[in-house]
């Protein structure tokens, strides 16, 4: 089964998507939490976080305050985990393009050294492939 860059971006490309990926990798769980971090509506929060479940980027979990009904939180699974380095990607992009020269307000940080994490293409030979190298897009139709 081939999957096109358009089935992708219907998953992770709808506005608020990746933000709400973004502050539930920051720790952010809960529905108005994410609500007040991204500023996103509640009816479209609710429509990407059920879109982001269905789609196998986020994982439920239940949760009850003392004295109120259950309600859900919400975490990465493997594959919302796997977005991450689109995250570092996307942000370097806004610096060089958007903002050259203004600080980014997530930074994305290796946890050993503390160093910054930025994107890079590597080739599964494991050399880096720049960007201003010839790269080949091979469409499998």
């Amino acid at each position: 089964m081939d999957i096109t860059l358009a089935e992708t971006l219907a998953v992770v490309g709808e506005r608020w998507a990746l933000l709400v990926v973004r502050e539930v990798s920051l720790g952010l769980r809960r529905f108005d939490e994410l609500r007040d971090a991204t500023g996103a509506p509640r009816g479209v929060l609710s429509d990407r976080l059920q879109r982001l479940v269905a789609a196998g980027v986020l994982d439920t979990r239940e949760y009850r305050l003392p004295g109120s009904r259950a309600r859900l939180e919400y975490a990465l699974t493997d594959a919302g985990l796997d977005l991450l380095p689109v995250l570092a990607a996307l942000t370097d992009w806004g610096e060089r393009h958007l903002a050259p020269g203004a600080v980014s307000e997530v930074v994305y940080r290796h946890g050993g050294c503390g160093g910054r994490v930025t994107a890079r293409l590597v080739c599964e030979c494991g050399a880096e492939a720049g960007v201003h190298q010839r790269l080949i897009a091979q469409v499998n139709r």
